[in-house]
């Protein structure tokens, strides 16, 4: 059985644990990518997800890394919203 994440711990850029809700988990172009979002957001503030990569490191661990490339972004973005327009319609 596959383990199922619904939330992530991260260090934001002061060092601070920040508790992130993971949306959603996507293959794009052989890579993978998690959409999340902080879990103490306000409910109406939907604009804060964030995309990062699954990359390995030297020892082949995973890795989470923000993307910041803007066309990267954008390619996941879409498929994000796809996604979630299709699930919408069924």
């Amino acid at each position: 059985m596959e383990n199922d994440v619904t939330s992530i711990v991260l260090n934001d850029e002061d060092g601070n644990e920040v508790e992130f809700e993971v949306i959603t988990k996507m293959d794009i172009e052989d890579k993978e990518y998690l959409v999340v979002v902080p879990k103490d957001r306000d409910e109406e503030d939907t604009d804060e997800a964030i995309v990062l990569r699954i990359d390995k490191d030297e020892d082949d661990n995973d890795i989470l890394v923000t993307v910041e490339d803007d066309d990267e972004f954008e390619i996941v973005s879409e498929a994000y919203e796809t996604l979630f327009s299709e699930d919408e319609l069924n």
